[in-house]
């Protein structure tokens, strides 16, 4: 068509200048400047055949006067000028038709003056390009002048300008991601690149140039685009430097193939690997690349008497790489096996050594890690961990920073940790396992001067973000496990601090006590002793809390005595200032003496009045060291006497004790001093208790205890002596202020510390001093802030903190005492105030005053500060609930607030939970509520079914209140005289709540419960077990409460057996309420395990049923067989149907008449009962008369052998297998007569012939554990109900409860009756299976078995084999040019098209099949979420063009005139059929509405229409199919051309 209009015009006119002047005038459109394009494009033939003359200076006048300007003309605009261009699409359309416009002219000038002079003007105004609106365009004009005219400068005498072209061309592809970076690097590189020389050394020179990541995807484009020029073909001319050669270039080459996030740099990338291996093939020529160490193997190397290996090799790895850009499991699981075989090309099997430098390796292994599959990240750090462990570990920096760098940052992810199926529960993590064994193989194997700096940088790398704490643990755990070696300094000690700060993030106590544990043996593994000082041991050990990881006691306390004993003389020097200004090399015992002694001294600047309480901080790394002497010191004289720990114990703390004395005779000590001494002794005590055993049998804490105890007479006179004048004295000053605030802080810490671990017992009724002034205290007074007496510094640091804090500080502290008070004298509490006028101890003998002090306080204290309230509500609301219900209701009321809006943290929330439980459902409230049956009754049932809601949220609460409950009715249970089990009977719905509870965990959370048991499975050897309180918050832990406590219930006890019958009544009402809902009822559904759950309580409870209960309810577990329940609950109601009629054959006849119940509606439930009968002998085991029984059960089994159904008859066929042969046993006469026909039918299923289902199924079901391996007596445990059963009957995990945990569950003692806890058959042995048949072994796991795939599913790479087209002119091939892509000149129009599926996926048909552009009617449409799924995102690859339905006549108008052929998919009276029809080159297809088709206006618009030929009855197909099957077929004509 272009050239059909050109020589139309060149034949109007004889002058063909006059006719260039003629379309330089005027506005210059798009249409103008294309056709003077065109023009020149055949005045350039003619010349060539010498046909016109004199154009030479006509085309610089075209050049100069009308291009040049057309190109520069937005940078020309004056400032304030309307903006009178074309929008931006137009405007590149000119620009490209100017471009090649200017080429003509360049070329008809002849010589390269003229290009040469365009190429200087505007390579100056692209060097002074700045950043200001417009310079976007001006870059782009100024890059198609430059592509226009380069190709005609000459190589060797303009040499240096094209080297300059070159320059700044590569400095704007690099620069970003803009059209002029894009033209730049797709079309004006590429064509300097093709003169060679001087220009493309200059772009070779700076793509070698370092730069950053960011540079990465800019160089690849021009790498890509430069790739024939940089990789030649054999026998090409003038080929540029080799870049198989440069280390530069394969580094952003596997830069590339990692980036993640970035589909189409990677394409780039596999691109110029792909043509480096096959121009290396067809050359066949030795080439060979350095190593970026300098030593070891090269980047690259081809050998070509390694060829075929060398091919294999990047035949697997290209294909590797192309298989993860699908991100499909089932598509890359197949293709990992290749991943072995790269190991076996890569390490060289004579020596051991690396043929391939690992990089490559580890190129694949980051697109894993980065990847969005979390199942294929986990797949590949587990694929690197286990062959690195097995393979010959390079030992590169390179290889370091990727374990330092990508590898961590994956294995940062807590789902990689989760089990594998099959692996039993708390089993542990295989990828924890397989990090454990790799960090010791690597670590062992490194050479020395490279072990410390490797260990410095990984545990750096622990500290650089917000771990979770499975991931920590793993890490932690595997740290540990490296074997001692002198690795780590202080630098490397203070790091480890560093990494114990990041395990206090998590809420999970368990998990970063655990993490702790391993860290301290980590730092015991690895410290070079020699280079850290028992100071910088001491602050390390600072980091760690006691009370979750290293307490005394443990084995973590006597490894750490054991490392301390063997190299307390070999500590080096303090680095620094220590804590107490030690910095000589010393022995342990030397350090702590002289810490107690710096610590007890008083600093100057303490002696005044103006103090702030000291630093607790100190207190504890005192106590901490001095015990941990104390027992180094034991271990070192073992043999030594109990003279020899109380000689060291005084010579350390001699200077405390005799502070301690003097407290109450030296009123002039400094109260700094004393405040620091009692500081010491509190933390001492709490300190040294041994964890998880008595502290009786330890010989340190009976000394200390001695010891303390003689000088508590005058740390009593002195505490008393300075509250007292604190409390008569009225100033405000700050001293006054802080001294009350010290000194009832040191009261409430010494009460603390007698009430829990001295345990002293004195009377009651003698009240001393000291308990007199307790119980006088002005309660909840608050604190006034003091007067500033200064402007100290350390009244700044009280302000800043926030008298608030310290206020409620001291109110806490009162309660405190208050609690040790009231505890003391709990028998003196009276059930009201009462009449006395003036009593002894007011807040002991004035309960109500007290508890409504109580409620005032918990208006006022925070959260952290509820809990000494809590217990003083527990000793006082027992006492007051019948005369005071209304305060106490109050006091439930508010307390639950305060639960409720805690947060779910260990050190807040748990306690204060335990509290709250321990004094709303005290036994004594729980029977006094019951018994007046007021509203304090109905307040607690409110708050239990309010904790169980709770619980779904916070796990673990539930836990706590029905252990402390069934726990408290244990006791009383046991307690004939109170009449056992009333609480129990009156709160009975807590236990029923407790039999079914249980929740569908998220992932995450089974993770975190999977790891707490496997940490909880190392027991004593993991010291976090023995000092962090056994919490239990699992749900399963609720159940086993529940069951190990009806265990414990007598059925010969009248109350026992009440309460067991209201129970088992309401889990049939429940039942019945789950079995009649409405919501989806399927396998491990909540409302699957709910049933079972019921069942197995059931269960658990019929043989303590007697007669007549179960006349009750007999009827209500037949009728539950008839309801279509999951396997698991069908052989929980069989199994409680064998054992009823078992004990009571006298039901059986009932038995007998359910078989006949509504035939009808039978189906497939009469299973059930049929599944009962091949235990018949169980069942009448003790009948005396069996024939007539078994004469009933052949005559109702060959009833239902006839049925329909062919699961009736297996399982009739199976009942009467097992009844035939006890007839025959018992020689039952009467039968003779059915002989024949029995022994017929079990003959003839017996020896059925051929391999179906038939004789499969038959062999299945006699084969199944119910029928094969159960016996229903035998296996009546614990066991079997709650683990076996459910695992063998298909349920989830969640709902396993294995017998070791009912043995962990201590809280409640176990039953010594006849229910056994483990089953005495081999049932347990069995795995899990059905007589239905089951295709076993189609889990992905299989293929990770697979050593090679014969073959495997391998996506398209369109332009692998092909360069970008660099000589685009079309308006809709920018962006397919800045992509790097071929196309086609394909346009497809969907605007007709309503449906956002079919949108979707013709967006992907025309992206993978090259089309130029997809028209739409609404742009919008590609955020819709159904186009999203069926394009995945093929939009972003595929220029889009919105026009709307009624812009269609307009828009098929103009690409007519472009030239297109309109081709109209429709069905039509002259359509031709796609098998005859030729496409042409330019085509369009217009697709049809998805109900109307292609409008009859529109019709008479198009060329042709072409018809898919149909050989069925269907009138039509899809749209999107319709349109893919024309897009190919266009697609494979211009294919084979």
């Amino acid at each position: 068509m272009e050239w059909v209009l050109a020589e139309a015009l060149l034949k109007q006119t004889q002058d063909p200048r006059v006719l260039l002047g003629t379309l330089c005038r005027g506005e210059a459109s798009a249409e103008r400047v294309e056709t003077l394009h065109f023009l020149l494009q055949r005045l350039e033939n003619e010349t060539a055949r010498g046909g016109v003359d004199a154009l030479p200076e006509a085309a610089r006048e075209v050049a100069a006067g009308y291009l040049v300007p057309l190109l520069r003309g937005p940078r020309a605009r004056p400032a304030g000028a309307p903006d009178s261009d074309p929008p931006a699409r137009p405007r590149r359309r000119v620009l490209r038709a100017a471009g090649a416009a200017l080429r003509s002219c360049a070329r008809l000038a002849g010589g390269s003056s003229l290009a040469a002079t365009l190429a200087e003007e505007v390579l100056r105004d692209l060097l002074a390009v700045e950043p200001a609106p417009g310079v976007e365009v001006g870059a782009e004009a100024a890059v198609e002048v430059l592509t226009a005219v380069g190709p005609c400068l000459r190589p060797r005498e303009d040499g240096p300008l094209l080297e300059r072209v070159a320059q700044a061309a590569l400095s704007l592809a690099l620069a970003g991601d803009g059209e002029a970076a894009a033209l730049a690097a797709g079309q004006l590189l590429p064509e300097l690149g093709r003169s060679g020389g001087a220009a493309l050394r200059a772009v070779w020179g700076g793509l070698l140039a370092p730069g950053g990541p960011g540079r990465v995807g800019p160089q690849l484009l021009v790498l890509s685009a430069l790739a024939e020029r940089l990789l030649p073909a054999p026998g090409e001319r003038e080929a540029g430097p080799d870049a198989r050669r440069s280390v530069r270039f394969w580094a952003v080459v596997q830069a590339g193939l990692a980036r993640a996030g970035d589909a189409l740099t990677r394409k780039r990338a596999r691109y110029l690997l792909q043509r480096a291996v096959e121009v290396s093939a067809e050359q066949g020529a030795d080439c060979t690349c350095g190593s970026r160490e300098g030593n070891g193997p090269s980047l690259f190397w081809w050998s070509e008497n390694k060829k075929d290996e060398l091919l294999k090799f990047w035949e697997n790895y290209i294909l590797i790489l192309e298989t993860l850009e699908g991100n499909q499991m089932h598509v890359i699981k197949p293709v990992l096996p290749k991943l072995n075989n790269l190991f076996e090309y890569a390490v060289s099997e004579e020596n051991g050594l690396w043929l391939f430098h690992p990089s490559w390796h580890m190129c694949i292994y980051k697109r894993m890690f980065e990847s969005e599959n979390k199942i294929l990240t986990k797949e590949g750090v587990s694929h690197f961990l286990e062959h690195y462990e097995t393979k010959v570990l390079p030992f590169s920096p390179e290889f370091s920073e990727f374990i330092i760098g990508p590898l961590m940052d994956a294995l940062s992810e807590s789902s990689l940790y989760s089990r594998s199926p099959g692996q039993p529960i708390g089993s542990g993590s295989p990828l924890g396992l397989k990090l454990e064994r790799f960090l010791v193989t690597y670590i062992s194997l490194l050479p020395k001067e490279l072990k410390s700096s490797f260990l410095f940088k990984f545990i750096q790398k622990m500290t650089s973000r917000h771990w979770c704490a499975v991931p920590i643990l793993f890490l932690s755990k595997a740290l540990a496990s490296v074997p001692r070696c002198k690795a780590l300094g202080p630098d490397g000690l203070l790091a480890l601090r560093d990494v114990l700060q990041c395990t206090m993030i998590t809420h999970q106590i368990l998990l970063r006590g655990a993490a702790q544990c391993y860290l301290l043996q980590t730092a015991m593994n690895l410290v070079d002793v020699e280079k850290v000082s028992v100071s910088d041991i001491s602050a390390f050990l600072m980091s760690l809390r006691q009370e979750e990881s290293l307490g005394r006691g443990t084995s973590l306390w006597t490894e750490l005595c054991d490392w301390l004993h063997a190299n307390e003389s070999c500590f080096g020097r303090s680095s620094g200032c220590s804590p107490v200004g030690l910095q000589e090399k010393c022995s342990l015992n030397a350090y702590v003496k002289n810490l107690v002694q710096e610590y007890i001294k008083s600093p100057a600047w303490e002696t005044g009045e103006s103090y702030w309480m000291p630093d607790w901080f100190e207190a504890k790394l005192v106590a901490l060291m001095t015990l941990l002497a104390v027992d180094v010191d034991g271990m070192r004289n073992q043999d030594s006497e109990k003279q020899r720990t109380q000689s060291i114990l005084r010579t350390f703390l001699d200077p405390l004790l005799d502070v301690l004395a003097k407290l109450g005779t030296n009123a002039y000590m400094p109260l700094p001093k004393t405040d620091r001494c009692l500081q010491l002794l509190v933390k001492l005590l709490h300190t040294c208790p041994v964890k998880g055993s008595s502290t009786e049998a330890d010989e340190v804490f009976t000394l200390l205890q001695d010891l303390v105890v003689s000088t508590t007479e005058s740390i009593s006179k002195f505490l008393l002596r300075r509250l007292t004048m604190n409390e008569l004295s009225s100033e405000l000053t700050q001293g006054r202020q802080i001294q009350r605030v010290v000194s009832m802080a040191a009261l409430a810490m010494v009460c603390g510390a007698t009430d829990q671990e001295l345990e002293l017992e004195l009377d009651p009724l003698d009240a001393g001093p000291t308990e007199r002034f307790l119980a006088s205290l002005p309660l909840n007074q608050m604190l006034q802030k003091p007067h500033p007496e200064d402007q100290s510094s350390c009244f700044e640091e009280s302000s800043s903190r926030g008298w608030g804090k310290i206020a409620a500080q001291y109110i806490h502290d009162q309660w405190v005492c208050l609690s040790f008070l009231l505890k003391k004298y709990h028998s003196l509490i009276p059930a009201s105030d009462g009449d006395l006028l003036e009593p002894t101890l007011p807040a002991v003998q004035r309960p109500a005053r007290t508890l409504r002090s109580a409620l005032s306080a918990l208006t006022v204290l925070p959260a952290e500060h509820v809990l000494p309230v809590f217990h003083c509500m527990k000793l006082l609301v027992p006492k007051l609930l019948a005369s005071s219900e209304s305060v106490c209701i109050e006091a439930f009321d508010m307390a639950w607030r305060i639960i409720s809006s805690l947060s779910n943290t260990q050190l807040i929330f748990w306690p204060n939970l335990k509290a709250f439980v321990r004094f709303v459902f005290d036994t004594e409230v729980l029977a006094v509520a019951a018994e007046i049956k007021g509203q304090a009754y109905f307040k607690i049932k409110e708050i239990v079914y309010k904790m169980i809601e709770m619980s779904a949220i916070k796990t673990g609460v539930f836990n706590t209140l029905i252990t402390y409950c069934c726990q408290s009715w244990v006791a009383t249970a046991s307690d004939e005289s109170r009449g056992s089990l009333s609480n129990a009977g009156n709160y009975s719905e807590l236990v029923f709540e407790a039999c079914v509870f249980g929740t569908v965990f998220r992932r995450d959370q089974r993770l975190i419960q999977d790891v707490q048991t496997f940490i909880e499975n190392f027991g004593h050897n993991c010291a976090a077990n023995v000092v962090t309180e056994n919490t239990q918050r699992e749900d399963h832990y609720v159940r086993i409460c529940a069951v190990k406590f009806l265990c414990l219930l007598d059925g010969t006890n009248m109350s026992h057996k009440l309460f067991m019958e209201d129970l088992a009544i309401k889990l049939l009402h429940k039942d019945e309420l789950v079995s009649t809902s409405t919501t989806r009822y399927y396998v491990n559904s909540q409302q699957h395990r709910v049933k079972n759950r019921i069942w197995q309580i059931l269960l658990l409870l019929s043989p303590r049923f007697d007669q007549n209960f179960l006349n009750r309810i007999i009827d209500k577990i037949f009728q539950a067989g008839f309801i279509n329940n999951q396997a698991s609950i069908k052989y929980y109601i069989e199994w409680i149907i064998i054992l009823i009629l078992h004990k009571f054959p006298q039901f059986l006849p009932k038995f007998w008449s359910y078989f006949s119940y509504g035939e009808e509606n039978l189906k497939t439930s009469i299973c059930t009962f049929l599944s009962v009968l091949p235990h018949l002998d169980i069942i009448i085991q003790n009948v005396p008369e069996k024939k007539h029984i078994l004469k009933q059960a052949l005559v109702t089994v060959l009833q239902w052998g006839f049925s329909h159904n062919f699961s009736v008859r297996l399982y009739a066929l199976v009942a009467l297998k097992k009844i035939w042969g006890m007839c025959k046993t018992l020689q039952v006469e009467e039968l003779d007569a059915l002989t024949s026909v029995i022994e017929f039918s079990l003959n003839q299923v017996e020896n059925v012939h051929g391999a179906g289902n038939a004789k499969k199924n038959w062999q299945r079901i006699q084969d199944h554990f119910f029928f094969a391996s159960f016996h229903p007596l035998k296996d009546y445990c614990l066991e079997t109900i709650f683990y076996i059963l459910p695992r063998l009957s298909g349920l989830v995990e969640d709902e396993w409860i294995s017998t070791d945990k009912f043995a962990r569950f201590t809280d409640i003692p176990s039953h010594t009756g006849c229910l056994c806890s483990s089953s005495p058959t081999r049932l347990h042995q069995l795995k899990p299976g059905d007589w239905a048949q089951q295709d076993a072994g189609s889990n992905l796991g299989e293929t990770a078995n697979q050593s090679e795939w014969a073959d495997v599913q391998k996506k398209i790479i369109p332009w692998k084999n092909n360069v970008p087209d660099l000589d685009l002119e079309l308006e809709f091939q920018d962006r397919a040019a800045k992509l790097g892509k071929s196309i086609n000149r394909l346009i497809v129009v969907a605007s007709l098209i309503d449906k956002p599926t079919n949108l979707g996926g013709l967006c992907r048909t025309c992206e993978v099949f090259g089309a130029s552009v997809l028209v739409v009617g609404n742009l919008q449409c590609v955020h819709n979420k159904q186009f999203q799924h069926l394009s995945v995102s093929a939009e972003q690859w595929l220029p889009l063009v919105e026009v709307k339905p009624p812009e269609l006549m307009d828009y098929l108008q103009q690409k007519k005139v472009e030239g297109y052929t309109v081709i109209g998919v429709e069905q039509t009276a002259r359509s031709a059929a796609l098998t005859q029809y030729c496409f042409p080159e330019k085509s369009l297809l217009l697709l049809g509405n998805e109900r109307e088709g292609i409008p009859a206006n529109l019709i008479q618009q198009l060329d042709i229409c072409v018809e898919i030929p149909q050989q069925g009855i269907i009138r039509s197909l899809n749209v999107h199919v319709s349109g893919a099957l024309l897009i190919w077929e266009y697609t494979r004509q211009q294919l084979h051309g």
